[in-house]
């Protein structure tokens, strides 16, 4: 699959699940646990303990999914996470330098903006997405969408930041491109367990494929 190609997987998927972890041997089974109940698409944090190992692991485990990387600030970390076999690469912010590290290495980028300038500047530079964040801003967070979304409806934006079960919807119902869901999702602690997960998981999929 060419950097095209996993691009428009993602945008036809509509959601990316966010795997953060401070412990590493959670990584897994919540992988696990996300692939059983139809998730398609996630990325491994850089700071997740042990990130290239994961990215790895999934990669040999689940050849049927998009494995990608996130939070890849600089294209040291591109290098370390495509080594691992990253096929996607996610930022929080606006650099330049990873799309075109990224692109020489066929790898589409999911790159972080939040300002129009931000975002428009990121599209200019051959982001494959543009991922509005932080997109929880408060009361405000889709109506700042929609002033974004008027003006460069000819971009493709995801929402990463704030997105859960609660306004998965209302994102959609405004016209989002896609969303990114982490810690609201995947936190696996004594009151979120696998099957919290999946069942998390499960009704926000029914949500997405609305649209």
């Amino acid at each position: 699959m060419n950097r095209q190609n996993k691009a428009a997987f993602i945008k036809q998927e509509k959601i990316v699940v966010i795997i953060r972890a401070k412990e590493q041997s959670t990584v897994q089974p919540v992988i696990d646990t996300l692939v059983k109940v139809g998730i398609k698409a996630l990325e491994i944090t850089s700071n997740t303990v042990g990130f290239t190992e994961e990215i790895t692991k999934a990669r040999n485990s689940f050849p049927e999914i998009l494995v990608g990387a996130g939070t890849v600030t600089n294209p040291e970390i591109a290098k370390k996470a495509i080594d691992a076999g990253a096929q996607f690469l996610v930022t929080p912010n606006t650099n330049i330098s990873v799309i075109k590290y990224a692109h020489q290495n066929d790898v589409p980028v999911l790159m972080g903006a939040y300002t129009p300038t931000e975002v428009y500047t990121a599209y200019e530079a051959g982001a494959d997405i543009v991922k509005l964040f932080p997109a929880d801003t408060g009361s405000h967070s889709i109506k700042y969408f929609k002033g974004i979304k008027g003006p460069l409806d000819n971009i493709p934006l995801m929402a990463v930041g704030g997105v859960n079960l609660s306004n998965i919807k209302d994102w959609f119902e405004a016209g989002i491109d896609g969303v990114g869901v982490g810690g609201s999702l995947v936190k696996l602690d004594a009151n979120n367990s696998l099957e919290d997960i999946y069942n998390t998981a499960k009704a926000m999929i029914d949500i997405v494929k609305e649209y």
